[in-house]
């Protein structure tokens, strides 16, 4: 039987065009994550989101119909990858594990991904509330779901006894989250403490602020 011959198109095979569309539709979210995270919703503009992606400004229509689109696409991915490597890093804990041990994690692997490993988890952090109301509304949706992550872990340590008894849950959660978020736009490699001299002081805080001092 003959083998069926592969499609070409500009003297490329078809697998070898999609991988170049791939790796281009890639540069330019890995380009728009950096614009966004650097200069905020508003001041993200796709010619420099283009120049950094080294493409003309008119070839993103062709992978994103809109700026929003864009930018929409690189917040999600931002709020999943957060999603992703807090809970990868709670569940690698042993069995033993404290409900504070298990807080003090997500607190490093936050701030992991919005100081180092991911523009889009910085970008996605920093740009929520700026978002316009239609795709805000949608985001919220990743973001409660990560909401939910934290609220297990506060309330798994409140139920164990480990967390102050006059302490409201809900509050500490999000003064917790609201102190790691703000990080993003105080803290630079360049000067000031290591990121992981950050991450202790945080973890410190959370264990020391959220403690039962009868413990």
């Amino acid at each position: 039987m003959p083998k069926p011959r592969t499609v070409r198109a500009n003297g490329r095979s078809q697998t070898e065009t999609q991988t170049k569309s791939s790796r281009t539709r890639e540069r330019i979210l890995d380009a728009a994550a950096k614009v966004l995270s650097r200069n905020g919703y508003a001041g993200t503009r796709l010619a420099d989101i283009a120049e950094l992606a080294e493409v003309q400004a008119p070839a993103l229509y062709y992978y994103f119909s809109s700026r929003d689109e864009l930018i929409e696409e690189v917040i999600t991915i931002g709020l999943t990858r957060a999603l992703d490597h807090v809970t990868e890093e709670v569940t690698a804990l042993p069995p033993g594990a404290t409900g504070l041990d298990r807080i003090c994690v997500a607190v490093g692997a936050h701030l992991e991904m919005v100081l180092r490993l991911s523009d889009y988890c910085a970008a996605a952090i920093r740009n929520g509330p700026q978002l316009p109301s239609e795709l805000r509304e949608r985001q919220l949706i990743r973001q409660r779901e990560y909401g939910d992550i934290w609220r297990k872990l506060i309330d798994e340590a409140a139920d164990a006894g480990e967390i102050h008894p006059d302490l409201d849950t809900r509050a500490a959660r999000m003064l917790v989250l609201g102190g790691l978020n703000w990080a993003t736009e105080w803290w630079s490699p360049n000067k000031g403490a290591s990121l992981r001299k950050v991450i202790e002081t945080a973890q410190i805080i959370a264990r020391n602020g959220l403690a039962n001092p009868s413990n």
